[in-house]
């Protein structure tokens, strides 16, 4: 999971979907900008509370329309670390039900029910002005315009992906929700964010039941607090793998000054540590074959939360690994980053350097 762009989370935007002329999804009781609004501010809470050294920045604090454009350029001028935007869903069928967490993106196997949640969610662009000089000749009903912007690709998917499993885990394990997955689609409002970016679709007001629960204060409440405890697990598992970075970074740091060292007496030459450089993650297998591996060679992947992360290369130090993981962004994957694995298990660069 470790990124590129600094080693702790700093700044946290929160997007509430929709609002003033645009409604979003309705319900027979609520419309879909109330309860996005209520369960952000609520998660922004939550945050601001418990982690006094975060800046929470809303890209809307009441009921007003925001341009979709805007709202990735909020969390961009603000150098945020993490953009989350919350929504709510609808269906014709009254009998679908449940939560999903999206990311930028294009998933083959569920390409056409995936366009259709991003075509409903774009469709705001119909309200605003100057479509043309924003979005570049955008067109929210046209899938093949909806094709090219998926294939762009969030160039951090896999933290992407990571917060955005761990937001359905807690959605399943801790409020009891009916966990539909996390998916990949082309959405405006996650286009041209620079930060992992997340868009989570809390459950749908056309199912009654889901409706009267999403409305509720308790509902909000739980859904609010399952997305701050995504963030919360998050947070602490960036800032510890990146604890490795920022020692090579600023030099050696106080805690690892006064770490007990780890004595080996003549450990062999092979000491089963394997450092690979990670460039790509998808929710499904892919063949190591696929078109989209082609440029890059010795290739390989593992599973982790639920998973699917593959690796270029393998070599026996980290300033290998890193020197090849230059060649690997020029190859275009942009978020490529070093892993290291003792024997078959993953571990952090931190927790590799007991073993050298």
């Amino acid at each position: 999971m470790i990124a590129q762009k600094g080693t702790k989370i700093k700044t946290v935007v929160i997007d509430a979907g929709h609002g003033g002329k645009d409604p979003g999804a309705l319900g027979s009781k609520s419309r879909e900008k109330d309860i996005a609004l209520s369960v952000a501010l609520k998660t922004g809470k939550y945050i601001e509370d418990n982690f006094s050294n975060i800046k929470v920045i809303y890209t809307r604090k009441t009921d007003v329309f925001v341009d979709l454009y805007k709202r990735g350029q909020i969390a961009n001028d603000a150098n945020a670390d993490l953009f989350i935007s919350i929504h709510c869903n609808a269906n014709t069928s009254s009998k679908i039900y449940g939560s999903e967490t999206y990311v930028l993106g294009i998933e083959d196997n569920r390409t056409k029910r995936n366009m259709n949640v991003a075509m409903m969610e774009n469709a705001a662009i119909l309200l605003e002005e100057n479509t043309e000089e924003k979005y570049g000749g955008f067109d929210p009903k046209s899938p093949e315009a909806l094709i090219g912007l998926t294939l762009l690709q969030n160039n951090n998917l896999d933290l992407s992906l990571n917060i955005a499993g761990k937001i359905q885990k807690q959605f399943s394990e801790r409020v009891g929700r009916k966990d539909r997955s996390v998916y990949q689609a082309g959405f405006l409002v996650l286009w041209k964010t620079s930060m992992p970016s997340v868009l989570v679709e809390l459950g749908y007001l056309s199912n009654s039941s889901e409706e009267n629960f999403l409305r509720s204060k308790e509902g909000q409440v739980y859904m609010a607090s399952a997305i701050y405890r995504a963030f919360k697990e998050y947070k602490s598992e960036f800032e510890k793998e990146n604890k490795a970075y920022e020692y090579r970074k600023e030099g050696s740091t106080k805690d690892d000054m006064n770490a007990v060292p780890v004595v080996s007496i003549d450990p062999p030459k092979n000491n089963g540590l394997s450092y690979k450089v990670q460039f790509y993650t998808s929710p499904r297998q892919l063949k190591l074959s696929d078109p989209r591996f082609i440029k890059l060679s010795n290739l390989s992947y593992y599973e982790h939360n639920g998973l699917y992360k593959y690796t270029s290369g393998s070599f026996s130090t980290l300033e290998k690994a890193v020197s090849y993981q230059k060649q690997v962004r020029a190859a275009g994957y942009n978020d490529a980053f070093v892993v290291v694995f003792l024997l078959d298990k993953r571990i952090s660069i931190s927790e590799a350097e007991k073993y050298k």
